[in-house]
């Protein structure tokens, strides 16, 4: 890894939790990547939010796929993409229990090094996700897919959060991207063009329907 890379996390240190280093964790992944799949190997890539609707990577296949044992789940602060340090935003994780709908993408061996590398740039600056290798089906059989999680002990998981709060940030909260809400509404409207489906989501969702006051239902 050249001082270079080392360089482009640095605007982002401010945000890291101590031993979460991007640098030495995306040397991990690719090695791993290279023992489970061999020097010669395409990298394929579980997409579950915004990779779905915006990969900003070329594939040569993409494939609707379930992973088991995680879930989607928009339970992770967001404080520079979706919202700001004083009003966070959210964005989804990748949380254990229960199975994920989502996409899987086949990114050529001669292009996987250096998407592998944009892909880190884009999702771990600071280090926050656990980088895991989910078998997903596809046409080819099943195969370990690079897909972000994130652990219930991080401190950027949010817990349990009310209908109220919710609303809150689905009014308020933006970031450098966008905002929170405008986030979830494309990753709902991407799924569902995809002829995918998650009910919590649009459940979660209806709560930027809500006027002030009103009393729905919490979240399913």
């Amino acid at each position: 890894m050249s001082l270079g890379d080392t360089e482009a996390y640095a605007p982002f240190a401010h945000l890291r939790h101590p031993g979460r280093d991007p640098v030495r964790m995306l040397a991990d992944a690719r090695a791993q990547w290279h023992a489970h799949r061999g020097q010669q190997a395409d990298l394929w890539v579980f997409g579950y939010a915004s990779l779905i609707w915006r990969p900003d990577f070329d594939f040569s296949e993409r494939h609707a796929t379930l992973v088991h044992g995680w879930h989607r789940a928009l339970a992770m602060w967001s404080r520079v993409n979706r919202g700001t340090p004083e009003l966070p935003g959210l964005v989804f994780a990748l949380l254990p229990g229960g199975s994920c709908q989502g996409m899987v993408f086949r990114i050529p061996r001669a292009q996987a090094e250096a998407v592998f590398d944009s892909l880190w740039a884009r999702e771990m600056p600071s280090g926050v996700y656990d980088p895991r290798w989910l078998p997903c089906a596809t046409p080819h059989g099943t195969v370990p897919a690079l897909a972000f999680t994130l652990s219930r002990r991080s401190p950027s998981h949010t817990g349990e959060l009310t209908a109220e709060q919710y609303r809150h940030i689905f009014r308020h909260a933006r970031g450098r991207y966008g905002s929170t809400l405008d986030y979830a509404r494309q990753t709902h409207d991407s799924l569902q063009a995809h002829g995918l489906h998650d009910r919590r989501l649009g459940a979660l969702l209806r709560h930027a329907e809500d006027e002030p006051g009103a009393s729905p239902s919490a979240p399913g």
